[in-house]
């Protein structure tokens, strides 16, 4: 299991086709890339805090969970924090399983959570300002299948 909670930006490809390198143990990989989006046309930048130690720690608690429910044979999640444009990636989730379902379902679990649970701060900057972004109710409402 890896857990990277970093500034640098990542490459999805390269990291997906490291994670699934030599691996015969494994008939399903599951990948799930989150990007900056800009819903309005005027976002500039996203600035997403966190509390170093504190969130690598919160994540791979998740990333335990999930292991332990379904059978994975391994887990990425890579998450940015810092200034992000608009368009660059922000985070990704894959996940190895011997069958696809377990894959898929742990996946989906690990991106719920990583939405609501993990320890992260984001604001939005504009050419208006800047605003803190609000948690809302369908990524709670999300959390309630698992």
């Amino acid at each position: 299991m890896t857990v990277r909670v970093q500034a640098e930006p990542f490459d999805a490809g390269a990291e997906l086709n490291a994670f699934a390198q030599g691996r015969t143990d494994i008939g399903a990989v599951v990948s799930f890339t989150g990007v900056v989006r800009d819903t309005q046309g005027d976002l500039q930048e996203m600035l997403i805090e966190h509390y170093p130690g504190m969130t690598t720690r919160a994540i791979a608690t998740i990333a335990d969970e999930a292991v332990a429910r379904w059978a994975l044979a391994d887990v990425l999640v890579i998450h940015r924090y810092g200034p992000l444009k608009p368009g660059e990636p922000i985070m990704m989730v894959a996940t190895a399983s011997a069958h696809r379902a377990a894959a898929f379902e742990a996946a989906d679990f690990l991106m719920d959570y990583l939405k609501s649970r993990a320890p992260f701060w984001k604001k939005e900057v504009t050419a208006q300002g800047a605003s803190w972004v609000d948690a809302k109710d369908a990524d709670e409402d999300a959390l309630r299948r698992w």
